[in-house]
């Protein structure tokens, strides 16, 4: 089992910056990919952003390329969401996930964190 729990959501003013925190602990020898994912109210949840656990390999979808930054601590066993010049169609809930191989879904969730990016 792995346990993952975000942390450093908040509100924030367009053209800030935050940075969210995803803590992993259990069975992190296991983890292949941890990726961020977000659900604006009335919206679906959408990828955001991945990075593999080992090795340097890094996913954005389209829209924050440019403005948010993925990055891991593998001695904290822990992946950051840097968030530069956010807008407001950033706000939503934002959740880290992890999947312990690459054809597998993502399996393990955390609990979500709210972002509110104000204009």
């Amino acid at each position: 089992q792995v346990q993952l729990v975000e942390s450093g959501g908040g509100s924030v003013q367009a053209g800030g910056s935050l940075r969210l925190s995803c803590a992993a602990s259990g069975r992190t020898f296991s983890l292949y990919r941890i990726g961020w994912f977000r659900q604006a109210p009335g919206k679906e949840r959408e990828f955001v952003a991945a990075i593999m656990w080992s090795g340097s390999r890094i996913y954005y979808t389209d829209s924050v390329k440019g403005r948010f930054t993925i990055s891991r601590d593998n001695s904290e066993n822990t992946v950051y969401l840097q968030m530069n010049n956010p807008k407001p169609e950033d706000t939503a809930v934002y959740y880290c996930a992890a999947k312990i191989t690459a054809g597998s879904d993502y399996n393990y969730w955390g609990q979500g964190t709210h972002v509110t990016v104000s204009s």
